[in-house]
C-alpha cells in the first residue's frame, strides 16, 4: 500500500512540473508578442492574456512547491486550461496577423 501511496505522490509531482512548463510556455509566448495583433485578432488584449498566463504559471508554481491537493488540484486543473486555450486558439491567431508562420516569416 505504501508503494502505490509513494507512485501516487510522485505522478501528481511530475503532472505538476509539466503543467507549470506548459503555462510558463504561454507566458513567455504572449510577452513576446505585440499588442496590436491580439486586437487585430479579436482575442481580447495582451493585458488580458498576459494576465491569465502569469495567474496560472504563478498558480502552477505554488502546486509545483506544495502538491497538487484539494484545492490548489483544482486550481491546477483551471490553470492548465487556462494556458492551453491560449496556446491552442490566440497563439495560432496572433501568429497569423504577425506573418510568422510555423518556419519563420516567410
Amino acid at each position: 500500500m505504501e508503494i502505490v501511496l509513494l507512485t501516487e505522490l510522485w505522478l501528481f509531482r511530475v503532472l505538476g512540473y509539466l503543467a507549470l512548463a506548459i503555462e510558463l510556455w504561454a507566458l513567455v509566448d504572449c510577452a513576446r508578442r505585440k499588442p496590436a495583433s491580439f486586437e487585430a485578432t479579436f482575442k481580447r488584449t495582451k493585458s488580458f492574456w498576459l494576465g491569465l498566463t502569469a495567474g496560472s504559471a504563478a498558480i502552477g508554481a505554488l502546486t509545483a512547491y506544495f502538491g497538487g491537493f484539494g484545492l490548489f488540484g483544482l486550481l491546477q486543473l483551471v490553470a492548465i486550461i487556462a494556458a492551453c486555450v491560449y496556446l491552442a486558439d490566440v497563439k495560432p491567431a496572433v501568429s497569423e496577423v504577425q506573418g510568422s508562420g510555423p518556419y519563420g516569416p516567410w
